[in-house]
């Protein structure tokens, strides 16, 4: 065989092995996920067995609006978490898909991929993808109410337009709760919420962004004198925020003098039975009432506040922690929380008058992006232009 005959079997020989390299190199491999983050900001820390692409975040959107995914097909996740509230609702607790009351108020889905831990009181979910299991899968109370439908589940996304979009997100059309739950997590990363007038005022260097009261009010807000700061500090307004550049975490769990009522059949004064904080995880008694610090970011569209919803306006928080704590002095939980024993050293009171209360409300307002509560990319894709 001449050389030049065999060069080019050779050359032929290769072809398959060269076309198969540009596909898997430039065509097959997933493009590498775009945040939506401002310049300046570090990005989030993601699962490592879940790594980011914008087929598995559309995929989480259609799940989180799909009422499929509930065990009576009643409810979805966005039934409790309304893009207009900031991804919470406005009711003091959430109600299952089986009609059952919580004890909690749903937490705001803002910039959860900075979280470095989730829900209100527990310090050891530190992953989206393990907190998901909570609410699809729990029991006590009944969430999404899974438990006992899986099959009838998941047939149901194994039929129409699904299984192609399982196939971009992850190779293949299996459909598993693994991969709903990764989709799922993807999805509630996603939302990013970095463009609020307070925003323009301290990142992009624009000041008019923020009025001379709502200046006055964040100068208050990170005063010593109020000490908003120490629990709500950084540029996500919680201390439960990791990223990038901050692996470390802080303890964001706080007792900020609530509750400190009689406890029937318990000999002990506290918080009510029913939701004692982050001592029911930790069983430690000086965890009694310590709840997380969450991120005041959009606060203004997530009333009713605290743990369980009890206080109703941003102006009645204020005057909660001015009061250093709450005491409630008639009913079933009738009690001084500013006596708890475990009431953050933060929550002191102060003094403040009308004209300061204005303006630290005026800064607080300052926080509301409304390009997040009314981006088309977050929203339910089946009534939305922006489907992907």
């Amino acid at each position: 065989m001449s050389k030049k005959k065999a060069c080019v079997l050779a050359l032929f020989g290769l072809l398959p092995l060269v076309g198969w390299f540009v596909y898997s190199t430039f065509i097959a491999m997933p493009k590498e996920y775009t945040w939506s983050i401002p310049t300046g900001f570090p990005k989030p820390l993601v699962h490592e067995g879940n790594p980011m692409s914008e087929a598995k975040v559309s995929l989480g959107r259609y799940l989180f609006y799909d009422q499929a995914l509930s065990g009576n097909g009643t409810q979805s996740c966005a039934s409790c978490h309304q893009q207009a509230y900031a991804f919470a609702e406005n009711r003091k607790v959430s109600v299952g898909s089986t009609g059952q009351a919580h004890t909690r108020n749903a937490l705001a889905l803002v910039n959860v991929a900075y979280n470095k831990t989730l829900t209100w009181s527990h310090p050891f979910l530190t992953d989206i993808e393990a907190q998901l299991l909570i609410p699809m899968f729990g029991q006590r109370p009944i969430e999404m109410g899974i438990t006992g439908n899986e099959a009838s589940i998941l047939k149901h996304f194994r039929q129409g337009d699904y299984p192609s979009k399982f196939k971009a997100a992850f190779g293949s059309e299996e459909v598993s709760f693994n991969r709903i739950v990764q989709a799922l997590a993807a999805f509630v990363r996603s939302l990013i919420s970095l463009s609020s007038p307070f925003d323009r005022y301290a990142y992009s260097g624009d000041d008019n962004a923020l009025t001379e009261q709502q200046i006055k009010g964040m100068n208050l807000f990170f005063s010593e004198r109020l000490e908003c700061h120490h629990c709500h500090g950084g540029f996500n307004f919680t201390q439960s925020t990791t990223h990038e550049n901050q692996p470390i975490n802080r303890f964001a769990f706080h007792n900020t003098g609530l509750y400190y009522t009689d406890q029937p059949n318990f000999n002990h004064k506290g918080y009510p039975q029913y939701d004692r904080g982050m001592i029911d995880v930790t069983l430690n008694l000086g965890d009694e009432g310590r709840f997380r610090a969450p991120t005041l970011r959009n606060v203004e569209l997530t009333a009713p506040y605290m743990h369980d919803g009890s206080i109703a306006t941003l102006s009645d928080v204020i005057d909660f922690y001015a009061a250093g704590g709450r005491n409630i002095e008639s009913g079933p939980l009738a009690g001084d929380g500013r006596l708890h024993p475990n009431k953050s050293l933060f929550v002191k009171g102060f003094v403040l008058s009308n004209d300061e209360k204005q303006a630290l409300l005026a800064f607080l307002h300052s926080l509301t992006d409304n390009d997040f509560v009314t981006n088309e990319k977050y929203s339910d894709p089946r009534t939305s232009k922006n489907k992907n």
